[in-house]
């Protein structure tokens, strides 16, 4: 791996959305420093995948995202390996129901944790590097950070902070940083038996009338990390249209 190569930091990078980020930026000729949290056997499945395409690519980090103390170590130790940061992504995130009337504080911290605060503290940290390498940060938000999902109140809170942070982090990291964030709609059927969407509602209220792929969010950070130096503060919905109903 050359020395020179670019490095990108992708939280929640063992399965679904996360792996697939990780895959079309490791193809792209990043160095990455993957994170994770329980996925111990999807990660390091995907580690060996990425090492045997290109040895010595891949620094793989285990942490729990709500330990606010230990994110600044994820960003040290990306930097000791590789040298830089040039990216990077919050992707990890937490989701399920909340129904008014029975959420509970120990929920509030956990959703705000993955959702909001960890984004912050990781971004917060990596800014210098960032700084040095004209780089840029990539948050997945939600559609529903605008808009209130039904019993969810605490998911849509905390992605409508993370919302936030990418608007005042462009002002405040600028003219050096670019700080961006996609906001999905329904592209992965939730893993939670309670979903927040149906078929009905993509036959009902997605002008496109179908479900998105995890390849349409890759497109997204990969135009917003490489494709348009010029894009900053901007939350993009990736959505087929599902935002355009209220």
């Amino acid at each position: 791996m050359s020395d020179l190569a670019r490095v990108a930091l992708v939280t929640g990078a063992a399965k679904r959305i996360g792996a697939a980020i990780a895959r079309a930026l490791h193809a792209d000729g990043y160095a990455l420093a993957l994170h994770y949290r329980n996925s111990a056997l999807e990660m390091q499945a995907l580690a060996d995948e990425l090492e045997t395409a290109r040895p010595g690519s891949t620094l793989v980090l285990q942490a729990e995202l709500a330990e606010v103390e230990r994110l600044p170590l994820l960003v040290a130790r990306t930097v000791e390996r590789f040298g830089r940061l040039d990216a990077l992504v919050n992707n990890a995130s937490a989701y399920y129901a909340t129904p008014v009337g029975t959420a509970t504080p120990q929920q509030w911290d956990a959703l705000f944790a993955s959702n909001a605060r960890a984004p912050f503290f990781l971004s917060q940290a990596a800014a210098p590097h960032l700084k040095h390498s004209a780089g840029s940060i990539v948050s997945i938000a939600d559609i529903f950070a605008q808009r209130p999902l039904p019993e969810h109140t605490l998911y849509c809170m905390a992605k409508a902070a993370l919302v936030m942070m990418t608007q005042s982090l462009a002002r405040e990291l600028g003219p050096h940083v670019r700080v961006n964030a996609i906001a999905p709609g329904n592209i992965l059927w939730s893993e939670n038996p309670v979903k927040a969407e149906t078929g009905q509602v993509l036959r009902e209220r997605v002008p496109l009338q179908r479900q998105g792929t995890p390849a349409d969010i890759v497109s997204a950070v990969r135009w917003l990390l490489d494709g348009n130096g010029y894009v900053n503060g901007q939350v993009i919905a990736i959505d087929g249209g599902r935002s355009v109903f209220v």
